[in-house]
């Protein structure tokens, strides 16, 4: 049963870890700099609205699953460091853990949270928005690599099982 319940949870981190990986990699490539090119007001309004919509879209089940998933292997890992793959899975799901998860309610949120709260017309909102531009891509950045990493490090323990 907990070959076949690890077996199943690498899949489904593999696969969580595959889809958000392109989703931060499509904000790192060309969204945030897309975003960066429209006036000031249209950018943070559009910034705003991806972050309300994104609560209610299919994107919340995989980040919340995934990370749960990737969790839940760091401690069946933990139990089988001698087999084959556990080490793999073990750092896939700690390098998912930190480098997506911690990392986003840690920096991405936060900046989400304050841009949210800002009159998008003032000079208040000029800095603030070149700021979260600048931070919160770098964090994404970390997202994606750690996202990426994560997805190799899955497919590893799931090809020498």
């Amino acid at each position: 049963m907990s070959q076949h319940l690890t077996s199943a949870l690498l899949w489904f981190s593999a696969v969580g870890c595959g889809l958000l990986a392109g989703v931060y990699f499509a904000f790192s490539a060309f969204i945030m700099t897309a975003l960066g090119r429209v006036d000031q007001a249209a950018g943070i309004a559009a910034m705003n609205a991806i972050n309300v919509v994104i609560y209610r879209s299919l994107f919340m089940p995989f980040f919340f699953g995934t990370t749960l998933a990737a969790a839940a292997l760091v401690v069946l890992a933990l139990f089988r460091l001698g087999e084959p793959g556990a080490i793999a899975t073990l750092t896939g799901g700690v390098v998912y853990v930190l480098g997506m998860f911690v990392v986003t309610m840690v920096f991405n949120v936060p900046l989400n949270d304050a841009l949210a709260g800002v009159d998008p017309t003032t000079g208040q909102a000029a800095d603030l928005w070149a700021r979260f531009r600048r931070d919160w891509t770098f964090w994404n950045h970390v997202r994606t690599i750690s996202s990426a990493a994560a997805l190799t490090f899955f497919v590893t323990a799931l090809a020498v099982k």
